[in-house]
């Protein structure tokens, strides 16, 4: 059984590191369970995590502040809202300060290689 993690308390800690990080992001693996990944990243107001590529399944829900998902419509999520990802090529901007939590399937039912 994995231990409880206080996600908020490590979005705090993130968001500190990422202000003293010269790219302005930071981020924390805090659930491995298989093929399942949940990770606190923060980002500071302006950074953005380059496009890149979609995992099997995954989901972004924001904890702290705004960020904007290209590819998507709506593709501004604020502070509370949690949506699917697109399953196309994408990058997370911030318009703010922000922390969330990305929630992400690596493989596929079965796939041992996860």
């Amino acid at each position: 059984m994995n231990p409880t993690v206080d996600v908020l308390a490590a979005g705090t800690e993130r968001l500190a590191a990422a202000k003293n990080d010269p790219h302005g992001r930071s981020a924390e693996l805090v659930v491995r369970d298989g093929a399942l990944r949940q990770t606190v990243i923060a980002l500071v107001a302006g950074t953005e995590l380059a496009e890149h590529n979609s995992p099997h399944a995954a989901s972004l829900q924001v904890l702290v502040g705004r960020v904007h998902v290209t590819g998507m419509e709506p593709g501004w999520i604020g502070a509370g809202e949690l949506v699917a990802l697109t399953h196309d090529r994408h990058s997370v901007r911030a318009e703010e300060d922000a922390v969330f939590l990305l929630t992400t399937v690596t493989g596929q039912p079965g796939d041992l290689s996860s």
